[in-house]
C-alpha cells in the first residue's frame, strides 16, 4: 500500500491550499482516513479525520477553516485549507486504515509566509 500526498506549497497568510492523498496498491477497503501535521519543534497532531461513510472530526483550531473529504471510488482523501495562518505551517501527512493497519504517506510541506 502506498499513499502519495500532494498539494503543499508556499501560500500567503489568509490564502488557501488543497491537499490530496491517493492510496494505491493492495487495497481491500479503506476505513478511516486522516490528515496530521508536524510543525518544526512540535509533536505530530491531528488535523482531521473522516470515516468511510463521511463522518468527520477536526482539531479545534482547524474547525471552520479546514474541510476534509474523500472520494472512495478514487481511494483519495482531500484537505481544503482556507484562511491559512503562519502557525499552520508544517509537514502534512495523510494516513489510511486498511484491515486494521494504519498506513502513512510521505508528507507534503505547507509554508505560510508573506
Amino acid at each position: 500500500v502506498q499513499l502519495q500526498a500532494s498539494g503543499g506549497g508556499l501560500v500567503q497568510p489568509g490564502g488557501s491550499l488543497r491537499l490530496s492523498c491517493a492510496v494505491s496498491g493492495s487495497i481491500f477497503v479503506i476505513n478511516d482516513m486522516g490528515w496530521y501535521r508536524r510543525a518544526p519543534g512540535k509533536q505530530r497532531e491531528l488535523v482531521a479525520r473522516i470515516s468511510r461513510d463521511g463522518n468527520t472530526n477536526y482539531a479545534d483550531s482547524m474547525k471552520g477553516r479546514f474541510t476534509i473529504s474523500r472520494d472512495n471510488a478514487k481511494n483519495t482523501v482531500y484537505l481544503q485549507m482556507n484562511g491559512l495562518r503562519p502557525e499552520d505551517a508544517a509537514v502534512y501527512y495523510c494516513n489510511a486504515a486498511i484491515r486494521f493497519i494504519v498506513h502513512w504517506g510521505q508528507g507534503t510541506l505547507v509554508t505560510v509566509s508573506s
